[in-house]
């Protein structure tokens, strides 16, 4: 029984990863888009806009550094 759990983390937790960082470009991606489209539109709020965008994508980027941590941390019960 213990074998069956860990050839499904085996096969699941890279595929999670892969989904979390797929998120994550898309989500920082959406992200930057959107805050050049602001300073276009508002080119002397830039500085703010660049702060909040920073902050932001400092926090996806964390989301992907925690999936990658889960996944080492379940590599010791991987069969």
């Amino acid at each position: 029984m213990a074998g069956d759990v860990g050839y499904a983390l085996a096969l699941t937790a890279p595929l999670c990863v892969g989904i979390a960082a797929l998120g994550s470009g898309i989500g920082l991606g959406i992200a930057v888009a959107s805050a050049l489209s602001a300073i276009g539109r508002q080119p002397e709020a830039s500085g703010k806009i660049l702060t909040s965008m920073i902050i932001g994508a400092a926090l996806i980027e964390a989301l992907t550094i925690y999936a990658l941590i889960v996944f080492f941390l379940s590599l010791g019960r991987m069969v």
